[in-house]
């Protein structure tokens, strides 16, 4: 293999994660490295924590021959709605919690039937539900808000000023156990890091050079305790970002690990072949889309505690953040291709995008315009890429 085709496969393995250095980069130096300030930061995660959600989700729908949920939006504003009124009730805050996931699954669990068992395109039956869920919202919710006062729900699920895990170790202007996390978080991925360059290497299987392997790992380790650092430096550990690990570490695991994400990648690769030997593809479906609807539960969750309310308008393009972050992060519109590490690439690379132009005070509009751009360019790469091979 020549150098030239080495560089341009790393190259096209690690586009988004170079184009994120280089976003990133450019907004350092146009905001005067405001953009890396430690609230920043924080920022990035606590406001977009429901697109790595979302996002999740999504990929396991697109993995599955590039089809999308439309409907993530409206249902998360439909089960914020519904937890809102029910705190206002005054009904245990798990109780309220454990309701709204239950009705996310339900209704994914809906959509999921129509799609997957009686062949409804999921496009119509997704757009069929934001339509549906955005009513039901404004109908319960009589057009006007209503507010989110269970402090402890604020608290545990990312909003207010309090929503930060405490230092249990007392720093005074730093947050030691930020520090001790990233550490620990470093350490475990060095770990598996090396378990698992030793298996494929004595299982005789394809893997990257030693030089190449090390390289990697400092990058991330370098990375993950820059991000530690200026996080520290603020109030510590974001509770938004606890759930976020969570649901990225359990999908990771599902789409990389699993049958079930074996088969997510199977059927987009080749729904007919995938059926023919014997796999249940609509069991598959079923999975996929139920699925989603229980992550627009938590992103409904999420997304009430941020605002500490429940409005009619909430969950508003929700659905295109989170499509967009999973073709910006790599996934195929075509289906087959995708994984969780990436697609939370595509959404920091959204979120940095985001604030990064608030902060150079760009008119909203042309945000919009900017993103629809990178999203575009995020698919024709896709495509061109398929032609060539």
């Amino acid at each position: 293999m020549t150098t030239k085709t080495k560089v341009l496969n790393f190259v096209q393995k690690y586009t988004m994660i170079i184009a994120l250095i280089l976003v990133t980069g450019f907004f350092a130096l146009r905001t005067n490295g405001k953009i890396l300030m430690p609230q920043n930061i924080t920022n990035i995660i606590s406001q977009n924590a429901y697109v790595f959600v979302l996002a999740t989700g999504m990929l396991c729908c697109i993995l599955t021959g590039g089809n999308i949920d439309l409907s993530v939006g409206s249902v998360v504003c439909f089960v914020g709605t519904i937890g809102a009124v029910l705190m206002d009730k005054d009904l245990n805050m798990w109780l309220a919690v454990l309701v709204m996931l239950v009705v996310g699954l339900l209704i994914g669990a809906w959509q999921a039937f129509w799609i997957a068992y009686v062949k409804v395109p999921p496009f119509i039956t997704t757009l069929s539900g934001m339509l549906i869920f955005r009513g039901l919202s404004n109908v319960v919710l009589q057009g006007k808000t209503m507010a989110v006062t269970n402090a402890k729900f604020v608290q545990i699920f990312g909003g207010g000023a309090n929503c930060y895990v405490p230092d249990i170790f007392g720093g005074e202007n730093i947050n030691v156990l930020c520090l001790i996390v990233g550490a620990l978080a470093c350490l475990l991925y060095l770990v598996l890091t090396v378990r698992n360059y030793s298996v494929r290497r004595k299982a005789g299987l394809e893997s990257d050079s030693l030089l190449k392997t090390v390289i990697k790992a400092v990058v991330i380790v370098v990375v993950v305790m820059f991000f530690a650092w200026r996080l520290a430096q603020y109030k510590g550990l974001p509770m938004a970002l606890i759930w976020v690990v969570g649901v990225v570490l359990i999908y990771s695991y599902i789409t990389s690990k699993t049958t079930v994400g074996r088969y997510l990648y199977a059927i987009g690769g080749n729904e007919t072949a995938t059926r023919l030997s014997g796999i249940n593809t609509k069991s598959i479906y079923f999975f996929a889309y139920a699925n989603m609807g229980l992550l627009a539960g938590l992103a409904g969750i999420l997304t009430i505690a941020r605002l500490t309310s429940a409005q009619p308008t909430y969950g508003q393009s929700y659905e295109m953040d989170a499509i967009g972050s999973c073709f910006i992060g790599g996934a195929s519109a075509y289906g087959g291709v995708g994984t969780v590490p990436g697609v939370i690439i595509g959404a920091l690379l959204m979120g940095v995008i985001n604030i990064g132009m608030s902060i150079m005070g760009v008119d909203a509009n042309f945000q919009k315009v900017v993103k629809g751009l990178v999203l575009l360019a995020a698919v024709i790469f896709d495509v061109v890429s398929k032609k060539k091979n």
